[in-house]
C-alpha cells in the first residue's frame, strides 16, 4: 500500500462532548460495572465453592460469568477513566489490542452460549445419558473449544485491521475501538477487508444461531410427551438461556452482520452487548434459580460463621 502510517493516537468522542454529561455517564457505567463484577463474581465463587452445584450446566455457567467479567472489562474501565481526562486518547497499538480482546471474549461468549444450548438439549432429550455424555472430559473439551474458537475469530479480525495504514483523520465517534469505526480511519481501500471481516463474524453468528435454533426446536418437540411439571421446569431453564442469547445476539447482529458502515445508534446498541447483557446475566440465569440462591445463602452463612470465630 502506498500510504504510510503517520497516526500514533486515536481520539474517542464518547457519548457526549459535554464534560458534565460525560461524568454523569461515567458514574452510571461505574455503578453498572461494579454490579457486573459483584454479580458475576458471586456466581463464579458460589459454583466453585459449592459441592451441590455439580451439574454440567453450572460448570458452563461459571465460565460464562467469568467471560462476561472479562468482556465488559475490555471497554467499561476505559470509558469510566476517560470521562475525567481532557482528551479521550488511545494509541493505535492500544486500539488494536482492545479490538483483539473485545472479539476474543465476545467470540468465546458466543461459542459458550452455543455449548450451553447443546447441554440443555442433552439434559432434556437424553436425561438418562446426560452425566455420561457431559462427563468431565467432554465439558473440558467443549469449554476449550469455545476459548479456541474465540481466539481464532479474534486473531482473524485483528490481523485484517493490523495491516492497514492510518494517516488521518484519527477521531472515532464511539467509546471504544471496534473494527467498523477503525476501518473508516484507514487511508486505503478497505472493501475486500470489510467483506472478510463480515464473513468472519457473520459465519460465526450464522453457525452458532443455527445450532441454537436446531437445539431448541428438538427440545420443544421432545417436550410434547412430558408432563406439565416437566415441561414447566424445562421451559423455565431454556427461557433463561434464550433471554441471554437474544440480548447478546440481536445487538451483535445489528452491528457486525452488515456492510462496514457506522451509525450514530451503534454506541447505544454496543452498550447492550458490552454492558447490559453481562449486567443481567446473574439475574436471568442464577438469581431466579433456587439451587444457586440456596448455595449463595450457605456460602454467605459459612463466611459469617467464620468471621464470628
Amino acid at each position: 500500500m502506498a500510504a504510510t502510517n503517520n497516526v500514533t493516537d486515536i481520539i474517542f468522542l464518547g457519548f457526549s462532548q459535554n464534560r458534565d454529561k460525560q461524568k454523569v455517564i461515567s458514574v452510571i457505567f461505574l455503578l453498572m460495572y461494579t454490579a457486573i463484577l459483584m454479580g458475576n463474581g458471586l456466581i463464579v465463587v458460589t459454583i466453585m465453592a459449592s459441592k451441590g452445584l455439580t451439574s454440567p450446566m453450572y460448570f458452563f455457567l461459571s465460565y460464562l460469568s467469568f467471560v462476561e467479567i472479562c468482556y465488559c472489562s475490555v471497554t467499561a474501565p476505559r470509558l469510566i477513566f476517560d470521562s475525567f481526562s481532557e482528551r479521550n486518547v488511545i494509541s493505535v497499538k492500544g486500539c488494536i489490542t482492545q479490538i483483539f480482546f473485545l472479539h476474543f471474549f465476545g467470540g468465546t461468549e458466543i461459542f459458550l452460549l452455543t455449548v450451553m444450548a447443546y447441554d440443555r438439549y442433552v439434559a432434556i432429550c437424553k436425561p438418562l445419558h446426560y452425566t455420561t455424555i457431559m462427563n468431565q472430559r467432554a465439558r473440558g473439551l467443549l469449554v476449550g473449544a469455545a476459548w479456541g474458537g474465540g481466539l481464532l475469530h479474534s486473531v482473524g479480525q485483528t490481523v485484517l485491521i493490523f495491516q492497514l495504514p492510518f494517516c488521518g483523520p484519527n477521531i472515532i465517534d464511539h467509546y471504544f475501538c471496534d473494527v467498523h469505526p477503525v476501518l473508516k480511519l484507514a487511508c486505503a481501500d478497505t472493501f475486500l477487508i470489510g467483506l472478510l471481516i463480515i464473513a468472519n463474524g457473520g459465519s460465526i453468528s450464522v453457525i452458532s444461531f443455527s445450532v441454537l435454533l436446531a437445539s431448541y426446536l428438538v427440545i420443544l418437540r421432545s417436550l410434547r410427551s412430558r408432563t406439565s411439571e416437566g415441561r414447566r421446569k424445562a421451559l423455565s431453564t431454556c427461557a433463561s438461556h434464550v433471554a441471554v442469547v437474544g440480548l447478546f445476539f440481536i445487538p451483535c447482529s445489528f452491528v457486525y452482520m452488515r456492510p462496514c458502515v457506522t451509525f450514530p445508534a451503534d454506541k447505544i446498541v454496543a452498550v447492550f452487548y458490552t454492558v447490559v447483557t453481562p449486567l443481567l446475566n446473574p439475574v436471568i440465569y442464577s438469581f431466579r434459580n433456587a439451587e444457586v440462591k440456596s448455595a449463595m445463602r450457605r456460602l454467605v452463612g459459612r463466611r459469617v460463621i467464620w468471621e464470628e470465630k
